[in-house]
């Protein structure tokens, strides 16, 4: 068996062969990437600097990064150096050193979220922790009923109309208003379960993947619980486009993604539990290893992509390198810039409105009124194959398919004009 000595040996050999491969990064004088610039969104070179951090394709411009967060290059040689080292060391490290290293990350993790450590527990994604929190949800009774509207993801409509088929509760289904203020979608939740006294659980998605469209969740959880009725949240694109902790959305049950806007490799979510109501889920299918008073006994994932949950503080650190508020506020100003321009196009629809509380960074659009998902389909396809920007069409929405405009901290201007040009041209077409 090595010695711990000759292990470190051969881990910096790694690092070093890794490090080798990979192209240099432009750094900052201190080794920082945005090292002595003023970190406001309206920098030029501040933003510059970030994206001299990413990879991506030169020959498009890419708008669509909502599927998931692609990973700075600091954060790529992380994960690449943690994958080598797990698939050298296997089960010699897994079995012996990770889940230490598990148990540090998730203390940061939870720190950044608002959360003690023990109110969160890992997952491969926000679907399969909603997933759970749905199914497991068993404060059901015959009679009750659970409600989901069209903004929300298919596969969490699917785990709720699941519940009315093993459950025998009642399912209903709401629209929400597009262009609507906050003020009007709150009002549109009341008087949902206001004409629905038997709802007890009330799906909410903070911010939707559909066409970006941003609601109070803070203020519809308070006027649920007043009626009794339990919110879970789908945070799936909310945690690090926007900047906030779960006392910002005082929701019980939540469930966040950490490879989109977070940016840690593909496969990594968080589940939270408000403490005091972890009796509210049970067990995942009778889990009996942890012990019931863990959250971790509510998800199985059975084994993980290490190197993934590894590369976490790598992403985080990142993220606090360039500062939640300032990318925040960088894609909503990316948002604003092309979503106020394309307004004035005529035959061109915005689907959420300007106020800065009423949006994050994704937006979408209908062009000449086009609502089904193969004429919005063709609308994407059109723009890139004719002006080189890449988007991806919607559908699920009551008022029909669109298509969703997601730019990322590397956009540049230049690039939503691209778009703009293409949405004109469209347009007088």
């Amino acid at each position: 068996m090595p010695t711990d000595l000759a292990r470190r040996a051969l881990l910096r050999r790694a690092l070093a062969l890794s490090a080798a491969a990979a192209p240099a990064l432009t750094m900052g004088a201190t080794g920082s990437t945005t090292a002595g610039l003023p970190t406001t969104p309206a920098n030029a070179q501040f933003w510059e600097r970030v994206r001299e951090q990413y990879w991506f394709p030169d020959e498009i411009a890419q708008l669509e990064n909502g599927n998931w967060g692609v990973m700075a290059r600091p954060v790529l040689e992380a994960y690449n150096r943690h994958t080598f080292q797990v698939n050298r060391d296997a089960s010699y490290f897994s079995r012996r050193e990770l889940y230490p290293e598990l148990e540090a990350i998730r203390t940061e993790v939870a720190q950044l979220l608002g959360a003690s450590p023990d109110e969160i527990a890992f997952a491969r994604g926000a679907t399969e922790v909603l997933q759970n929190l749905i199914s497991g949800y068993q404060r059901l009774e015959p009679g009750d009923a659970v409600m989901y509207a069209d903004v929300d993801y298919d596969s969490m409509q699917s785990a709720m109309a699941w519940l009315q088929e093993r459950r025998g509760v009642a399912l209903r289904t709401i629209d929400l208003p597009e262009r609507a203020s906050q003020a009007q979608l709150l009002e549109t939740y009341r008087a949902a379960l206001d004409a629905n006294p038997n709802v007890r659980l009330l799906l909410l998605t903070h911010i939707s993947h559909r066409h970006g469209m941003l609601i109070p969740v803070r203020d519809i959880v308070a006027m649920a619980r007043e009626r009794g009725v339990d919110c879970i949240v789908d945070a799936a694109h909310s945690w690090g486009q926007m900047d906030f902790t779960v006392a910002d959305l005082q929701a019980d049950f939540i469930g966040f993604n950490l490879h989109k806007w977070m940016g840690a490799p593909i496969g990594v979510g968080v589940m939270y539990i408000r403490r005091e109501r972890l009796d509210a889920i049970a067990p995942y299918l009778g889990e009996r290893d942890v012990p019931e008073d863990d959250i971790r006994s509510r998800i199985h994932t059975g084994t993980s992509n290490y190197a993934a949950l590894l590369s976490v503080p790598d992403a985080l650190a990142f993220h606090r390198q360039i500062g939640a508020d300032n990318k925040a506020a960088r894609l909503a100003e990316l948002r604003s810039y092309w979503a106020q321009r394309a307004a004035d196009i005529p035959g061109v629809e915005v689907l959420t409105l300007n106020s800065a509380e009423d949006h994050a960074g994704i937006s979408a659009f209908r062009l000449r009124g086009e609502r089904t998902p193969a004429g919005n389909r063709a609308i994407a396809q059109r723009l890139l194959d004719r002006h080189g920007v890449f988007t991806v069409h919607r559908t699920g929405l009551a008022g029909g398919a669109c298509v969703r405009v997601t730019p990322a901290v590397f956009t540049r201007f230049a690039e939503l004009d691209q778009l703009l040009i293409g949405l004109k041209a469209l347009a007088t077409a």
